[in-house]
């Protein structure tokens, strides 16, 4: 088993262009990381820093306790994955994946269990002896996955595997990679997505990147519930979290939020009186929001519905001119377009920023 530590990493381009800074992360040994965020934000460049196909400008990275910074890829005990195949098209799948161990020189003997091990894992069992134009895009995917398997090495490295692959490919093979690492809970992996589906439902942790740095790092409901700051709160989600304008009328162990169109909110973050008076922004994620005949957050006129079946989206437009809101209501809600609807949510899921910041202690 192998850990990461990363301090003071940095990457600089051209000796003027910074594109991360000041990176300090602890990947745990078994641990599947997530690297997310939007595109450009270095997400892809940090794993190859890790990987070694990019140099470190700044700070020390340490694989299993041996700095890494001047080490060649190759004798960092890593393997990636990448977001094209890269298979050998001449060569068959058990080629493709014993190709690495044969150059090493081991033996045959040694070669064949290792490619049958990784073959049995991802289900190729019966597609050893095929090319890969013979092969689905996941199946490519796959044998792309036991070429890495078959070097046993101390980290896997996947950057956006699953991004060329439709819709249920994707799916498809995001629950092989699940399974994967059911079956090799001692191998340290790090993977990066821009989608938020595979990051929350593979990861061990998030890594969410965000203006050069780490915006936040949690298990996928930790940021989900407690997100740090107003990006989190709407990157991690989907629809994003809805962000209302305000100012707190009421302090305590629960807060009162006079928003700016009139509405009011009442969130279970506790405040104490200094917080009295303060602008914020309250933080409703469109699935916590329900219609009421009471006090509402807001007031809104339905715009568009979507219906999806297990759910329908709201998009509002209200009589203030506030628009973006979204509600994701549970079932078939197609008779609410056009109607104004008053909408509000629990104070345990009614969440609090000031200056981007949340205001949980």
């Amino acid at each position: 088993m192998a850990g990461l530590k990363l301090r003071g990493i940095e990457k600089t381009y051209g000796g003027s262009v910074n594109v991360l800074k000041d990176i300090n992360l602890d990947i745990e040994p078994g641990e599947l990381i997530v690297f997310v965020g939007p595109s450009g934000c270095g997400k892809s460049t940090l794993l190859r820093m890790i990987a070694g196909l990019e140099q470190i400008t700044g700070g020390e990275l340490t694989i299993d306790g041996q700095v890494m910074n001047d080490i060649p890829p190759a004798q960092r005990g890593i393997a990636m994955v990448f977001q094209t195949y890269a298979l050998y098209p001449h060569m068959t799948v058990r080629e493709n994946m014993s190709f690495a161990l044969k150059i090493a020189k081991k033996p045959q003997a040694e070669i064949e269990e290792a490619v049958n091990k990784a073959a049995k894992v991802l289900q190729l069992e019966d597609y050893l002896d095929r090319l890969p134009k013979a092969l689905s895009g996941g199946q490519r995917q796959r044998v792309a996955i036991g070429r890495s398997i078959v070097r046993d090495p101390k980290v896997y490295l996947f950057d956006e595997p699953l991004s060329n692959l439709d819709a249920a490919l994707r799916v498809a093979t995001r629950i092989e990679i699940a399974r994967l690492k059911e079956a090799m809970p001692d191998r340290t992996m790090i993977y990066v997505t821009h989608d938020q589906v595979e990051a929350m439902t593979l990861a061990s942790r998030i890594v969410v990147l965000a203006n050069k740095g780490i915006a936040q790092v949690g298990t996928p409901l930790d940021l989900y519930e407690r997100p740090e700051n107003e990006f989190v709160a709407q990157f991690i989600g989907s629809p994003s979290m809805n962000l209302l304008p305000g100012k707190i009328t009421g302090t305590g162990e629960q807060t009162t939020v006079t928003l700016d169109d009139g509405g009011v909110a009442v969130s279970a973050i506790p405040t104490i009186d200094a917080d009295m008076g303060k602008t914020v922004n309250i933080g409703v994620r469109p699935e916590d929001l329900v219609e009421t005949d009471g006090n509402a957050i807001f007031e809104a006129r339905v715009d568009i519905t979507e219906a999806l079946g297990e759910v329908t989206l709201l998009y509002f437009e209200s009589e203030q001119g506030q628009e973006g809101l979204i509600a994701k209501l549970p079932g078939i809600h197609k008779e609410l377009r056009g109607k104004t609807v008053r909408m509000t949510a629990a104070p345990a899921k009614v969440h609090l920023f000031h200056n981007g910041q949340s205001m949980r202690r």
